[in-house]
């Protein structure tokens, strides 16, 4: 390569680098089509995930635009060039693909390309990837491949630690949606328990109400309006529920929308006051911003539930590269000191768990009588 020996070692160490910075799999996959492209210099370059049904799970490219790759049609099946990267499992070096007898052709918007270099991604004896890279920029030689045999062992490093950032990528995931199972598991408890026990309540004061109609009907009166406010009580209990258990839009929303909402509905089914404030907050990562999200989700189930809050304030703002969230309230408070019985109470352990899984910090500060403010800082992507 022209960059030289000791150039190219760094653009590997960026590009390894900057795949272990992300966790979610289509985060990784991208990162990974974009850094073999800029490290051996290609116009263009796209990674295939296969799917157990002859196509493809997941196909990013790099270097077509979106409007080209929305004309190009559908996801690639595997065919040709594409499915002997997945079956042979072996790399390919090519001075010109549509010479070769393995190509089908492709969609009239698919660019042109000729030299290619394929390189299957491997975890152990099992292919969960394939990576190509095409045209060179570069002099080719006459009837031979831009890509050298120099390209194709970078891309072999390059494969090897996709495998593993990919692999990671995946455990994360299904780690993470174990965690978000457990913690719906434990809402529906809690809303079992909360709004059974108001209903049950309800249930005996209605009795007695109708039971004193007769010979008590002030008493009867005042059992009635005890109905309406346990009433009232599990509806609360119910909508704040709902609310915990509806997935955040994350995606579509992005953080500062979804919290937003989130305290406006929880601010309109409580009878404390809950507000929201942002400043110069910007995009992070999705693993930043749903650890952020969560934290703050459990701080004020704390400060609505447990603490009798009057007041809970919610911040976010940006710091640095990364972010701070703070939740505050006026309630009981606790003694932070006393983190194995507070700390599975309110939910610490989870807090300080999705904190660390982020490169984060979380800090408790409250006091009997004194109120909670919770605050997690994480950094940037």
């Amino acid at each position: 390569m022209s960059h030289g020996p000791r150039s190219g070692l760094a653009a590997v160490s960026a590009a390894l680098l900057a795949m272990s910075r992300h966790l979610e799999v289509r985060d990784v996959l991208k990162t990974i089509v974009a850094s073999a492209r800029e490290l051996l210099d290609a116009q263009y370059a796209a990674l295939g995930v296969p799917d157990d049904h002859g196509g493809f799970a997941q196909f990013v490219v790099d270097g077509v635009t979106d409007a080209q790759w929305k004309a190009i049609g559908p996801l690639p099946r595997q065919h040709g060039i594409l499915a002997a990267m997945l079956h042979e499992a072996k790399a390919e070096r090519l001075a010109d693909v549509r010479e070769d007898p393995r190509f089908e052709g492709w969609p009239s918007a698919h660019p042109e390309m000729s030299d290619f270099l394929g390189l299957p991604i491997r975890d152990g004896d099992e292919v969960i990837g394939a990576l190509f890279l095409a045209n060179k920029n570069c002099e080719k030689p006459e009837g031979g491949c831009g890509f050298t045999a120099e390209d194709e062992e970078l891309l072999s490093i390059l494969a090897q630690h996709a495998a593993i950032a990919l692999t990671n990528a995946r455990l994360y995931e299904r780690s993470r949606e174990l965690t978000i199972a457990e913690e719906r598991s434990r809402l529906a408890h809690e809303l079992h328990d909360a709004v059974s026990q108001k209903l049950f309540s309800l249930r005996l004061t209605a009795q007695a109400a109708a039971a004193l109609v007769d010979r008590d009907p002030g008493r009867a009166k005042g059992e009635l309006q005890q109905v309406a406010a346990l009433a009232a009580e599990a509806a609360d209990e119910l909508r704040a529920a709902v609310v915990e258990l509806r997935p955040a839009a994350l995606d579509e929303d992005g953080l500062i929308a979804t919290l937003r909402t989130q305290v406006q509905v929880l601010d309109r089914a409580h009878t404390a006051r809950v507000t929201f404030t942002a400043g110069g907050f910007r995009a992070l990562p999705a693993a930043q911003e749903e650890a952020l999200l969560r934290v703050a989700q459990e701080a004020l189930h704390n400060a609505l539930r447990h603490a009798g809050a009057e007041h809970v304030d919610v911040t976010v703002n940006r710091r640095g590269g990364g972010a701070v969230l703070r939740v505050t309230d006026d309630g009981t408070g606790f003694d932070p000191h006393l983190t194995r019985r507070a700390g599975r109470h309110l939910g610490l352990v989870s807090m300080r768990d999705r904190a660390d899984g982020v490169g984060g910090t979380l800090t408790v500060e409250s006091a009997p009588g004194k109120g909670t403010a919770i605050e997690l800082e994480v950094p940037g992507g």
